[in-house]
């Protein structure tokens, strides 16, 4: 799918209407009932990956305040209807820096887990993750925001 934004409020919504469709999805449920789901950006400096984020937590059912994981790697958000764990992996490069930012006990734990800078750890994403590109269009307020994966 793809989708144009031309304003952090519209790239929020998309994210809303995204986060809706995965929680009504039986694909990214285990069969206790909770969620697993990884959600990986991809995208370079200020394209809005944080906003999109934004607007996946309220979706979810966070209604607290969300900023990017840059200098603490992983910014963990409850309260929804499942655990966020939002990562930043912009100085993730090789699985052993993976590791050790906790990212594989995170998978084990279920719930939604998005990552920005996932181009850094491509090699580590399993095949099922949905993939979430976001770039600059055609102007500085323009997003190209494009969605792959199996919901």
């Amino acid at each position: 799918m793809e989708f144009i934004s031309y304003s952090a409020a519209e790239t929020e919504k998309i994210a809303y209407n995204l986060a809706v469709k995965l929680i009504s999805s039986t694909k990214y449920k285990t069969l206790s009932g909770e969620f697993c789901c990884v959600i990986a950006l991809f995208g370079g400096m200020g394209v809005g990956k944080t906003a999109f984020v934004k607007g996946l937590a309220k979706g979810i059912g966070f209604t607290g305040e969300v900023t990017s994981p840059t200098f603490a790697i992983v910014h963990e958000y409850i309260g929804g209807i499942a655990p966020i764990y939002h990562f930043d992996m912009y100085r993730i490069d090789t699985e052993e820096s993976l590791y050790s930012t906790g990212y594989y006990d995170y998978l084990d734990a279920g719930g939604f887990i998005i990552t920005e800078w996932s181009e850094n750890i491509e090699d580590y994403i399993d095949a099922d993750a949905i993939r979430i590109c976001i770039e600059y269009g055609d102007s500085d307020d323009c997003r190209k925001i494009t969605i792959d994966g199996d919901f």
